[in-house]
Order: C-alpha cells, then sequence, then structure tokens
C-alpha cells in the first residue's frame, strides 16, 4: 500500500486534532559524543496533546471523535497511578463538557502527585480500588480490561464510553498507523538510510508499538521497529498485541495474519523491579539525558525505555552505522512523583 492509500484510508475515521504535524524529528548530536553509537534522534511526541501531552494525544484524537459522534457523556478508562492517558483523557473531556471518570487499582495516596494532582485539577472522578497495586503478570490485557469494564459498569452505571488502559483499542491505535507514516516520509525527506534506522519505543500497553507495526507493514517501509517492555504488566503480553495488529489490519481493510513471535519486542529485561517503580540505569539515563541535551523523561516510560536503548548500544546490539529514533511519548507530569530520582 503506498503513503496515498494509507492517507486516505485513515481520513475515513473521524477525530479531533490535538497537535501540529510533524512532530520535530531532532538530532541529538551532544548525546552521539557521549555514547560513541549510531547516530540518535528523538521524536518530539512529548508535546502532544493537552495538558502537558504525550504519545496519548494521537490515540485520543480519533476515540474522543467516537464518544462525541455515539453521544456519551461521561468517558471512563484506567490505568497505574501516573497514568499519562488517564491524565490526558480528562483534559480532553474538559472543554467537551464530558465527564471523566479514571480507576486505579490501588490504595488513594495520601498526597495526589504528579499526573493524579492534574487528574484532580482538571475535574476527573478518581475511583481508587485497593486490588493490591499494580498488575503482576497474572492477567492478559484482554482479561484485564473485561474485569475494569463490569466493575466500571457497577460503580458509575450505564452510558460511559469506555476507553481500555492506554487507549488500547484499534480506533486508538489508528493515531499510530499514521505516526508510522508520517514518521516514513520524514525520515525519507531527511535523508536517512531507512533500511538501517530503527524506531525504539517504551512498551506499557503496546498500542503505540502496534500501531507503528502494522502503519509500517502496510506501507512495506524498510524502517524498523523495537519495543522494550517497561512494566512487566500482562501475562502473554505478545500475543495480546498480535491480535490487536489483526483487528488494526481489518480495521483499515486489510487481512493479515500475526502472531506473537512477530512483535518486536524485548519483554523483562528493561523493567527493572517492576511498572512504575524506579531503578538506578533509569535515574542515570533521565540524568544523562537532562544533561546533555536539555530535555527531560519520565521516570515511568521513557526513562526505563531510554536506559534500555543505552544499554543496548552499549552491548553494540546496533552498530555505528545505524540510525536510531527514540519516541519520546511524555510523561513530564511523573517526574514531580519521583523526588527520590534526584536524592
Amino acid at each position: 500500500m503506498d503513503a496515498d492509500a494509507l492517507n486516505f484510508r485513515l481520513n475515513c475515521f473521524p477525530k479531533l486534532v490535538y497537535g501540529v504535524y510533524p512532530t520535530p524529528l531532532q538530532r541529538l548530536a551532544r548525546l552521539e559524543k557521549r555514547v560513541h553509537g549510531p547516530t540518535l534522534w528523538l521524536k518530539r511526541d512529548d508535546g502532544l496533546g493537552p495538558a502537558m501531552g504525550g504519545n496519548k494525544g494521537r490515540k485520543l484524537e480519533f476515540l474522543m471523535a467516537d464518544a462525541l459522534n455515539q453521544g456519551y457523556r461521561k468517558v471512563i478508562t484506567f490505568g497505574g497511578l501516573q497514568s499519562n492517558h488517564a491524565r490526558m483523557t480528562a483534559a480532553a473531556c474538559a472543554p467537551l463538557g464530558l465527564q471523566p471518570h479514571l480507576f486505579f487499582f490501588a490504595p488513594r495516596p495520601p498526597v495526589l502527585t504528579g499526573n493524579l494532582l492534574f487528574d484532580q485539577l482538571l475535574g476527573a472522578k478518581l475511583h481508587f480500588i485497593p486490588f493490591g497495586g499494580q498488575s503482576s503478570g497474572d492477567l492478559t490485557l484482554e482479561q484485564t480490561t473485561r474485569l475494569v469494564r463490569w466493575l466500571a459498569r457497577l460503580l458509575v452505571g450505564p452510558g460511559g464510553y469506555f476507553m481500555p488502559v492506554g487507549g488500547h483499542t484499534p480506533l486508538g491505535c489508528l493515531g499510530y498507523v499514521a505516526a508510522a507514516l508520517e514518521l516514513h516520509q520524514q525520515a525519507q525527506t531527511m535523508g536517512l538510510p531507512l533500511d538501517k534506522t530503527t524506531i525504539v519505543t517504551a512498551a506499557g500497553t503496546g498500542g503505540t508499538l502496534t500501531g507503528l507495526l502494522v502503519g509500517l507493514s502496510l506501507l512495506n517501509s524498510p524502517l524498523r521497529l523495537l519495543g522494550l517492555d517497561i512494566g512487566k504488566l500482562w501475562r502473554a503480553f505478545p500475543d495480546s498485541l498480535a491480535r490487536l495488529a489483526g483487528q488494526i489490519c481489518q480495521l483499515l481493510g486489510e487481512y493479515m495474519v500475526w502472531r506473537g513471535r512477530d512483535i518486536p519486542l524485548i519483554q523483562h529485561r528493561y523493567a527493572g523491579p517492576g511498572y512504575s517503580q524506579l531503578d538506578d540505569p533509569t535515574r542515570q539515563a533521565i540524568s544523562l539525558l537532562a544533561q546533555q541535551e536539555g530535555i527531560l523523561l519520565d521516570p515511568v516510560y521513557t526513562g526505563k525505555a531510554f536506559a534500555g536503548m543505552l544499554d543496548l548500544i552499549q552491548q553494540r546490539y546496533f552498530t555505528p552505522a545505524e540510525h536510531l529514533i527514540f519516541l519520546h511519548t511524555g510523561g513530564l507530569p511523573g517526574l514531580w512523583a519521583f523526588p527520590e530520582l534526584v536524592q
């Protein structure tokens, strides 16, 4: 499929606009000299969307338009305590007059910090269900989504537009099919060697990774892709992403069979102690990029994935002739929830 055909199919779906496109593709020239490896680039999706932004802006463009078109007045979603998706969903609801309900499966903290503080300021209804904190990887994404959908209907009532964690739906993932097209064209325009260029992204719920994978595959793009698991959150994670990839293709009128082994994902190795748990490599990676380039990463998603990418460079997983594009997915408010970052 060529770029025009893919763009035409994407434009068949109603959406709102939460950013200026294309987002910048920025060279990290000073950091390159420090790490002595491939050419480094940063895709700045951290500036997308409302309330300090992030990658979920691309997904919410499709999801919020769908909620409006179906006449919903409440929007329901869930995530970790420092969920960027929850914060951005609350912000997207405000100008539309929709009521956001955000579910967190942990006790309510004594003080709301970071994304949680933003959630409260944005007028979201916060539901804290102390089921034992973050996921331990015992459930699949699909099982978790069914459980929360049932619980939300019980506590909020019928008539709410339900978004799974991270906007993890085929419709929401169209945002990153569009991003794959954008990146492919951007890399071409800037003269990057497409067959020697890899996009690296954090994988929490995996929707961003899967949307990019489908987009690049439909375009037959030589760009490569690598997701780094930051949480050890889900059982049979690659299989869930393979199913999602097939659903995205069907939504776009294509039929492709995906298996777990087709998902370019490194699991567990860079997740540290677990989701939202800070470790030394993440702390060091955040400090390095801040001090070399003046760019901030977050401790939950981008910091862990960037630390993983730096480790892979050190291990010579990539050659010096290659180009790496790190997808900055945002998450800046999460920094304020981790005072130990600089202690």
